[in-house]
């Protein structure tokens, strides 16, 4: 990491006007469904619901509580009012205390290291050829203790089924936390070589979900995935938004959608490029069943585009989309990286850990045939039919830096749109965007100047904003930084390092000012003990992270979204009217 990608860079000069994102295949420019809100994202808070219930006997009232009782405990979630009584006709209201909703396990899905895909595109479903000799792959997992220092059960094993490793076993005893300063304790596991789909689970532990994390690393220093591809092992959604696919000539997209639950997963694909959403017969009652990965090559469903969002929805069991996604410019490799899924559609969105390298050498080389993809570039989806203007601010580590047009960019609805940022000098920034209408959004981090020389490519997906105790699990080799922006206002981070041993350090305070980034290089050990992760937690304004990794004396790059904080005790107040 260059000096000026931290707090000490140096002043950098203004931006120089950005250019639309170019198909390199055909002339076309190019252009997740949204929380509306007008400011930047909360941190997640449970949910809540009334029941209320009509007149009637002691005894009716006494039999219309227990069977809400148990409808509660066996829904495990939300109790809506009309599914117990019907609507009151007037009386007195009792309140009843507030019920604990019981927490589930938490789960995170590991995608497989990454593939070649042999033969051409036939159907959608992709065939895969070996990988490259020097390709290596490792996952690390780190599961959190409760405030007393008990680190829940904890596990990895194959998405088929199978033990794989044993992070932490399953408590005897749940010990209260005391007064005074939480004893943070953690179970950590890195395995290596990974040679398939997995999951990372943790059992509750004082009806809280667990707090865990867990990255999945590849690396290759030859063939045609050479490069450095990462992601962090997501929990299955029936919703979720992936940007920056791309299946022009030399780029390859496949979707692996895995199935971790016991229930068969139908998925249909919204698919939306330049001119609009695009009709694919085959992206529709696609079957993923119970403990299996199904790899689509998007190719055969949109062929030719360069800028290609796609909507995954299931119904059944949820599942976990992430897309693989490689270049090969001719002969030469031109990265490789996870797409993973960001937040979804809303009026504004914040990406960090855009590292920007030299801007000469980045338009230089864009300047080349089959090259108008490796340059920075922020990309937007409007799933909607309205259209999206997208007021769009970069912040670094002196402040904001000018764009053209004022930032400003028009996107159809329903439609893509990339905007380029190879003018941009170079240094660590974060991206804040905004609109009117929901929109989702990512940007796109790029490394190599020289066109013979290999290159690489990372995006940083939108997220959410920091608040307490996030947790975060880093490779345990390579280059490895946080960068942290907060938009407007100021902010605290402060964040302790995971060792391999279980032990959670002293943390660390950083003061940050509205309208910068802050990048922190992280180190290998902390003391004698190899880090595996940090704790992380943010106070006063809006702060966004994401974690940046690279490879020494390579163009090697991929960034990871920090993700949302574990879910803490949940609750649903209940009011029966009689």
């Amino acid at each position: 990491m260059s000096e000026d990608q931290k707090n000490t860079a140096d002043e950098a000069t203004p931006a120089a006007e950005a250019k639309p994102a170019e198909d390199p295949s055909r002339s076309k420019k190019s252009s997740r469904s949204e929380r509306s809100s007008g400011s930047d994202k909360s941190p997640r808070s449970g949910k809540s619901s009334r029941t209320k219930g009509p007149r009637r006997s002691n005894s009716g009232m006494v039999t219309g509580v227990l069977s809400a009782v148990v409808i509660l405990a066996a829904g495990g979630g939300a109790v809506a009012a009309t599914s117990m009584v019907p609507g009151p006709s007037g009386g007195t209201g009792t309140d009843i205390r507030q019920a604990d909703v019981p927490a589930g396990r938490a789960l995170g899905v590991c995608p497989e290291p990454a593939r070649l895909v042999s033969g051409t595109v036939v159907g959608t479903d992709a065939d895969f050829s070996p990988v490259s000799t020097t390709a290596s792959s490792a996952l690390n997992a780190v599961v959190l203790s409760n405030p007393a220092g008990t680190v829940p059960g904890s596990k990895v094993t194959a998405l088929g089924g199978g033990a794989v490793a044993e992070i932490a076993k399953t408590p005897t005893s749940t010990p209260t936390p005391t007064a005074g300063p939480p004893v943070l304790a953690a179970g950590v596991a890195s395995i290596s070589p990974v040679t398939s789909p997995s999951v990372v689970e943790a059992a509750p532990i004082g009806n809280e979900q667990a707090t865990m994390a867990a990255n999945l690393g590849y690396s290759a220093t030859d063939g045609d995935l050479r490069g450095l591809a990462s992601a962090q092992c997501q929990p299955p959604s029936n919703d979720s938004w992936l940007l920056g696919a791309n299946t022009s000539v030399g780029r390859t997209a496949v979707l692996n959608l895995s199935n971790p639950s016991e229930t068969p997963a139908t998925v249909n694909l919204d698919l939306f490029g330049y001119e609009g959403q695009i009709q694919a017969p085959g992206a529709r009652g696609l079957l993923v069943a119970p403990g299996t990965t199904r790899s689509l090559n998007l190719a055969g469903l949109a062929p030719g585009e360069s800028q290609l969002a796609v909507h995954v929805r299931s119904t059944g069991g949820p599942v976990a989309g992430t897309i693989q996604q490689s270049v090969l410019r001719g002969l030469a490799p031109g990265g490789v990286e996870y797409l993973s899924p960001g937040d979804g559609p809303s009026n504004v969105q914040v990406m960090s850990g855009v590292d920007i390298q030299d801007a000469d050498g980045v338009k230089a080389l864009s300047a080349k045939s089959g090259f108008a993809d490796a340059v920075p570039a922020f990309q937007i989806a409007v799933p909607g039919s309205t259209d999206a203007v997208v007021q769009v601010s970069l912040y670094g580590a002196n402040g904001e830096r000018k764009l053209p047009n004022g930032g400003v960019v028009t996107v159809k609805g329903g439609s893509v749109a990339t905007m380029n940022l190879d003018g941009v000098p170079a240094g660590s920034y974060t991206v804040r965007a905004s609109s009117d209408v929901s929109f989702v959004a990512s940007t796109r981090v790029t490394r190599g100047a020289k066109a013979e020389d290999a290159t690489d490519f990372a995006w940083s997906p939108a997220s959410a904003r920091l608040g307490s105790q996030h947790l975060v699990a880093v490779p345990r080799d390579g280059l490895r930084s946080l960068s942290f922006g907060v938009p407007e206002g100021r902010a605290t981070v402060n964040y302790a390092p995971v060792t391999a041993d279980g032990k959670v350090g002293k943390a660390v305070d950083l003061d940050l000012a509205g309208g910068t980034t802050s990048v922190i290089e992280l180190p290998a050990k902390s003391g004698d003990s190899v880090i595996a992760g940090y704790v992380v937690s943010a106070s006063g304004d809006p702060v966004y992270g994401a974690m940046i990794l690279g490879k020494q004396g390579r163009n090697d790059v991929s960034v990871v979204a920090i993700q949302d904080a574990a879910a803490g005790l949940e609750k649903v107040p209940v009011t029966v009217v009689y």
